[in-house]
Parts: C-alpha cells; sequence; structure tokens
C-alpha cells in the first residue's frame, strides 16, 4: 500500500486553448453529437413531478452511475461543479413513483409484450409480490410470508443448490457485505456479482502481477501525464464527466492514444457541458488511434515490446527501465525469450497493424517519462481477458510506469457500485480482506464468529447451467436469490437463459423495478422483493470508486415506496428466519454497525467506520498502489507474465464480431440511436470496403449469423478495422456462444466470429443445405 496521500481536486485552467478546438462553430451545429442541453432539459421534465427530490440527490447523494465518484456534484479530481447526462438518465429510478394496480397486477402475457424500456418506466415495486406456475398475474403476499416461504425453502435444500448473486445497481458497500456474509452464514459460497461480466479479469491479472485488485492510481494522474492510453474503453460514452479530465490532461499537453477496432467517435471530439470553451467549441481528444482486429491485443503488445527488445538490442536502456525491471520485477529473460520469439508477419496478421505502426506507439512509450494505461471491456469481455491484462501490466512494469505520480494501470469502471462487490466478498473466490485461502478464511472466521464453507462457489453462468442438471444432482440449483440484475439481456445466448431461469424452483427478484427476467415462470414460484435504493437507505451507504475513493452517501429526505426496505435489512431478516437459532451472529441493527464490521474484516477498508457525513470520503491504498516499485506480493516485486496469442478463428471472408454501447446504462437502453453515430440498435456497424467486397450497400438490410444465433440487422459504414464488425450489446447476444468462460476469472466469452449477408441471399437460400454450409466454414481451421 502506499504511503503518499491523494493530495484533493485541483483547479483547470479558464484560459481558452483555440489548438484544442474542433470547430469554430458554436455547439458544434451541424455535427452528430450529443445534445446536452436537450437531455438535460428532457430529464428535469420526465422528474417534473418530484423535482425538490432529485435536486436533492443530485446535489447531496454520491452518483449512482459511472464509478468516477462524484459526490453532490463534486469529485476528487477537478473542482467544479460535474453533471453528466449518465447520471441524468439513471435519476428516474430514484424518483419515479410506484407502479399502477393494473399494470403491476396485468395479465402475464401483456408485460411480456414489454421491452425492459418499457417496464422500466411504469415505475417501481411497491410490495411483494409472487407469481406460481398457472397463475396468469402477480398477486400481493406480506413480507412475512414471501420471506417465511424462501427460509423454508433453504432449509430444506442442499446449501449447494442454492445460489446468490448481486448487480452493480446503485447497490453500496453495506448491501454487498452482508450478503457475502449471510451466504457463508446459510452454508452456500455460491454468490456473485455484476463484475464477473465486465471487470473479473482485470482484477485477476492485475492480482497476480502485481499483487493488487484495483486501480494502481487516481484520475488525477492523467492530468500530466506523457501519455494516457484507451484500451478498449469508450469512457467518453460511458463515463462522460471522464471527458473532463481528458480536457485537463490535453491542456497539460498529454497524448492521449485510443485502442480500439472501431475509431469511436466520441473519443476523439467531444463537446464537454461543464467546460464553457469546450462546450462551445469542442475538443480533440485523440492524439492516434490504433485500429486492431477484435482480440488482436496481445499481439499487438507482443509488437510492442518485441520494438523495445530490438531497440535495446541497438541502445541499452533506450526502451526499458533496467534500473526498476532489476530491483522491483520478475520474469524479464523468459518475458523477452516469449516475445522475440514471434515473428512480425504473425503479430501482423493477429493484431491487424503493420510492423510500423506498432513501432510508432513503441517509440512514444519508450520516449516518455510516464503513461497512465486506462482500459475496460475491450480487453476484459474475452475466453483470453486475464492475458490481455496481464500484458498491460508487462508493458508498465518494462517502463517502471507503476507506483508513482502520473503512472498506473486502471481499469475504468462502468458502475458507481462494482469496485467494492468483490472487496467486500460477494465473490465465489474472495471474502472481505482477501481470498478463499485457508489463512484468509480462519481471519474471516474469527470476525464472523461461525464456519465458513470450504468448497468451491460457482460464478453465475455456471449457477445458471447448474439449473439443467439431474433433480438429484447436488449442485442442481433449486433457489436463485438475485439483487437486481437482468441475464436476459446480459448473458450470451438468451433462449438458453431463459430456459434456465424456468428451471429454477423458486426464484427471487429483489430490486426496485421490473425486467424481462421478472417475468420468465419458475417451477414453484417467482417472488419479487422491493427494494430501496442507496438514497433511501436509513443510516447512509458507502461505494467506492476506481480510483479506490471510499465515498459516504446519506440518506436524503423525500418520497418513500410503500414497502421497499433496505437491501440489507431483507439479508439479515431473511437469514434470522432460516437459522433463527443463531440470529445474534448475523443482526445487524443499523448500517454504521456494518461498516464497523467491515473495517474489521477487510483491513483496507479501515476507515469505512468513520464515514457518517455528507462529503466523508478516504482512499484506501493511498494515492498509488504499488508505491515506489514495491508491490503487495510474497517476495515485493511484479511479476512479468508471458503469454501466447490467441488463436482467432475467423475463416477468409468472415467476420470477427463484437458488441458494444450506444445510448444506454450497462443494459438500459435510454435511447434507440446513439448520439455520437446516428447508429440505431439494429445497425451493424462495417468498413465499407466490407461491403464492397461482400457487394453490401449502406442501409441494406444484412443478416448476421453463426452457428449459435442470427441477427438481422443493416449495414451501417464506419471507420472500424477490415474484417471486423460491431452490434449493438445486448441486442446482438444472439450471436455468442454459451457456456465458454475465461480461464482464470470466469468471464464469457463476448466475441465470436460470424458470416455477413444480403438479407436477399440469406432469405432466399433458407430452404436450402446453403446457410448450414456457410455456418460449417466457421469450424475450420483458425486462420
Amino acid at each position: 500500500m502506499g504511503k503518499t496521500k491523494h493530495t484533493g481536486p485541483i483547479k483547470l485552467s479558464k484560459k481558452p486553448d483555440p489548438s484544442l478546438w474542433v470547430s469554430k462553430v458554436p455547439f458544434g451545429l451541424g455535427k452528430i453529437k450529443p445534445h446536452h442541453v436537450r437531455d438535460t432539459l428532457k430529464v428535469v421534465w420526465e422528474n417534473k413531478d418530484n423535482l425538490p427530490y432529485a435536486t436533492r440527490i443530485l446535489t447531496q447523494g454520491v452518483c449512482d452511475g459511472c464509478a468516477l465518484g462524484v459526490a453532490g456534484l463534486k469529485d476528487q479530481t477537478l473542482t467544479g461543479p460535474h453533471l453528466c447526462t449518465t447520471r441524468l438518465n439513471v435519476l428516474r429510478l430514484n424518483t419515479i413513483g410506484a407502479m399502477k394496480q393494473d399494470m403491476l397486477h396485468a395479465d402475464i402475457d401483456d408485460l411480456r409484450k414489454l421491452s425492459s424500456t418499457e417496464l422500466r418506466k411504469l415505475g417501481r415495486i411497491p410490495y411483494p409480490l409472487i407469481r406460481k406456475p398457472g397463475d396468469r398475474s402477480f398477486s400481493r403476499i406480506s413480507w412475512d410470508d414471501a420471506l417465511n416461504k424462501i427460509a423454508k425453502k433453504i432449509r430444506a435444500i442442499d446449501p449447494k443448490q442454492l445460489a446468490f448473486y448481486l448487480t452493480s445497481r446503485g447497490i453500496t458497500n453495506e448491501v454487498y457485505y452482508t450478503a457475502a456474509k449471510i451466504s457463508r452464514f446459510l452454508g452456500t459460497n455460491n454468490i456473485d456479482n455484476a463484475s464477473r461480466i465486465c471487470h473479473s479479469p482485470s482484477k485477476t491479472a492485475l492480482n497476480r502481477s502485481l499483487g493488487i485488485g484495483a486501480s494502481s492510481c487516481n484520475y488525477k494522474d492523467w492530468i500530466g501525464t506523457d501519455v494516457l492510453l484507451f484500451w478498449g474503453s469508450v469512457a467518453a460514452n460511458n463515463q462522460p464527466v471522464s471527458t473532463k479530465y481528458m480536457y485537463a490532461a490535453k491542456r497539460k499537453g498529454t497524448k492521449i492514444i485510443i485502442i480500439n477496432p472501431y475509431y469511436e467517435p466520441s473519443m476523439d471530439k467531444y463537446w464537454i457541458p461543464s467546460v464553457a470553451e469546450s462546450a462551445l467549441f469542442g475538443t480533440k481528444i485523440a492524439d492516434d488511434v490504433y485500429q486492431v482486429n477484435i482480440g488482436g491485443d496481445i499481439a499487438f503488445m507482443h509488437g510492442i515490446m518485441k520494438h523495445w527488445f530490438e531497440m535495446e538490442d541497438n541502445i541499452a536502456g533506450s526502451a526499458i527501465d533496467h534500473t526498476f525491471v532489476q530491483k522491483h520485477v520478475n520474469g524479464y529473460e523468459n518475458l523477452k525469450k516469449k516475445v522475440t520469439a514471434y515473428k512480425w508477419e504473425q503479430l501482423e496478421k493477429s493484431s491487424g497493424l503493420t510492423r510500423e505502426r506498432m513501432a510508432e506507439l513503441a517509440t512514444l512509450l519508450a520516449n516518455s517519462k510516464s503513461a497512465v494505461f486506462v482500459w475496460s471491456m475491450g480487453l476484459t469481455m474475452h475466453r483470453f481477458a486475464t492475458d490481455n491484462v496481464s500484458q498491460v501490466a508487462n508493458l508498465a512494469l518494462l517502463r517502471g510506469f507503476i507506483g508513482k505520480e502520473h503512472c498506473g494501470v486502471m481499469p475504468i469502471r462502468g458502475h458507481s457500485g462494482v469496485q467494492g462487490s468483490g472487496e467486500m466478498g460477494a465473490d465465489p473466490f474472495v471474502l472481505p480482506g482477501g481470498n478463499m485461502d485457508a489463512p484468509n478464511r480462519e481471519r474471516v472466521e474469527k470476525v464472523w464468529n461461525f464456519d465458513i464453507p470450504e468448497w468451491q462457489g460457482d460464478i453465475v453462468g455456471v449457477s445458471l447451467e447448474n439449473t439443467q442438471l439431474p433433480e438429484d444432482h447436488e449442485r442442481k440449483l433449486k433457489l436463485y436469490y438475485m439483487s437486481g440484475g437482468n441475464f436476459l439481456e446480459t448473458m450470451p445466448d438468451p433462449e438458453f437463459v431463459e430456459k434456465c431461469l424456468a428451471s429454477v424452483d423458486i426464484r427471487v427478484h429483489q430490486d426496485i423495478i421490473f425486467n424481462t427476467s421478472t417475468l420468465v415462470d419458475a417451477k414453484e414460484a417467482v417472488i419479487v422483493l422491493p427494494a430501496m435504493t442507496r438514497y433511501e437507505q436509513p443510516g447512509g451507504g458507502t461505494s467506492t470508486s476506481t480510483e479506490r475513493m471510499v465515498y459516504f452517501s446519506p440518506e436524503i429526505k423525500g418520497p418513500r415506496i410503500e414497502e421497499a426496505r433496505s437491501e440489507w435489512e431483507i439479508y439479515v431478516d431473511l437469514a434470522k428466519r432460516v437459522k433463527p437459532e443463531a440470529a445474534e451472529l448475523i443482526d445487524f441493527k443499523e448500517a454504521a454497525e456494518i461498516r464497523a464490521e467491515i473495517a474489521e474484516a477487510a483491513p483496507n477498508y479501515d476507515g469505512i467506520q468513520h464515514l457518517k457525513e455528507k462529503g466523508d470520503v478516504f482512499q484506501w491504498g493511498g494515492a498509488w498502489l504499488c508505491e515506489d516499485g514495491v508491490c503487495p506480493t510474497p517476495d515485493g516485486k511484479g511479476n512479468l507474465i508471458t503469454v501466447e496469442i490467441p488463436e482467432l478463428r475467423k475463416p477468409e471472408g468472415h467476420f470477427y464480431v463484437t458488441t458494444r454501447r450506444g445510448k444506454q446504462f450497462n443494459s438500459m437502453i435510454y435511447g434507440e440511436k446513439d448520439p455520437f453515430n446516428d447508429a440505431d440498435r439494429y445497425d451493424v456497424l462495417m468498413n465499407e470496403k466490407d461491403g464492397e467486397k461482400h457487394q453490401i450497400a449502406e442501409g441494406e438490410a444484412i443478416v448476421v449469423y453463426n452457428k449459435y444465433g442470427t441477427f438481422n440487422g443493416r449495414a451501417k459504414f464506419v471507420p472500424i478495422r477490415e474484417g471486423n464488425i460491431e452490434v449493438h450489446w445486448p441486442e446482438g447476444n444472439v450471436l455468442i456462444e454459451k457456456g465458454v468462460y475465461e480461464e482464470f476469472a470466469g468471464i464469457p466469452e463476448y466475441q465470436a466470429a460470424a458470416i455477413v449477408e444480403r438479407a436477399e441471399t440469406y432469405y432466399a437460400q433458407k430452404d436450402t443445405k446453403y446457410v448450414e454450409k456457410r455456418v460449417e466454414e466457421l469450424e475450420m481451421e483458425p486462420s
């Protein structure tokens, strides 16, 4: 852990810099871009029935959107107000009233005609509900009856047949911790969270490379670093406030580099609403863009390091910080041997970039005194994701860009709640304060005063698959308890997921709203429990940002939903009903009591017990983890990890396909049009040259298909690497194979190979063996 403390926000220069302007035409008139003023007015209109409460949430609460850590309208990076449309879009979830009775108890088939977006707009869940097989609608049930029914089922099954899942929907550290504790109290390690399908490989890779499970640096380190690299991250879309940090970095002379198959327009030019100059004239963000193949990042990083080793052969010390490596790093010779063994032709073919282009970035980094590496789903949603991230750590270690100002590695989080999920132990592989190994388990057992099961719990994908096991199997999932989440719209193969959800005896949805998964049948009962938002939680709650800032968000005065309860309180109540004879072991009375125990169970969080007022915050680990190169590994050194270039299965003429986000927050869609490129939800982003090659015109109806599914859309030509296409998530999940998980972290594979054809051709051949033969081509040996 670092000894240097974060020094707080810095002031942004108000002097204009015309060299950064996109255009002298004010407000980007005539350009495809977000309309921040219009969108803000729309949010005001949507919240007009609860405007004072909405205002208090924005000015007093900690953002329940992305994980930048905006508290009220301020953060720890830059002075001045911060507000973004992502936070504004989520706002209505907190201010909307209860669902009307006619919709709450409507015929289930009528509800199933609605999308999750339409269901969300119906309002909050007002009281507990139940629906049994044959019921045409949900019925009201008392809290006592609902929890007693769940508790009775838990007592009747093997603990291995019970699983918990927590989404990142505004959930606080207190809720994650309580769920982690009561799941073990009830005898199960089957508990997982939303990071499994986003940044679980980041934590796993950083642990093995550096001994850490979070960002090693701060957002402030972006401002003044020589190079800021965004790897598979569209921060301007997913964490809009970060564009203000990028603007500040540009003003300090930082070069911003983007590595992504698609030249994302939002990372090229952006109009930042909270910076007057940028709001008027826009800001040029990207200094260079490296368009890699989908899945080609490891080859690209090998290419950078291969250049470095060649530079070293000519002039020692010209690319690698040997002093740092010799003192603080293991595995140098093994890495050099692995990297130099690859031929340039292999690296070029896999990455999609030329040797010369790799040399440009290698040279830039070699000549830089500092760099910060930021990444997101573009690196983590792969079957080789942990290796992707370890390669980033390799780059940082070879240059000594770790543990000091303006340097570091940062897996940027997309939700304010998710960083704390694993750190609180809501994960099958970890407990508060560490992993599931014997020493940490025994340490936590002393805090909890009960035994923790030793068997390995299942990740979310495996838990779903366990619903299909024989009835008498010890891991046949019979009760699934979910705090939020919608696997129909986040997991590969939605049809299979629906089958899994329907195969559970009892499924519990603890949530604030309905979504499409709430409406799926269950064998015995679907029980819906109304939850409070973080702003309603008595005693307040805390969340952890990407940069390890733990923020206190107070309870905010305002209207309340009829019978909604704090989520940690529901967990405690349930556990006491299952094991009343040991109720005192998990009987939290207030949120402050939970924070006090977190400080004891998770040593990094010592300080959370003192958070109790608006504005209270502390950063665990100090400003920089691995400060001065000393890592929290057994020998204090970082580890260079050798990895193979992955096989990319794509026959000639076929495409790599990946998913992307549009105007949405996670799986919650807020607009049918992407404000940055004008693409709708069923546009297939492809290169114009690929269109010409396959005789596809822009706007033409096309079909993307493989053996897993079929996606009907329209061609939209954009600057994306040839041979690669992108479809929106979750609509494009039909193309992704189920049951493929990354070896180390268990994230599902969200990439695939696919065929793209004109719809006219595809449907003309649908009664022949044509489609089957084309799909068979995808099973050829890797190219």
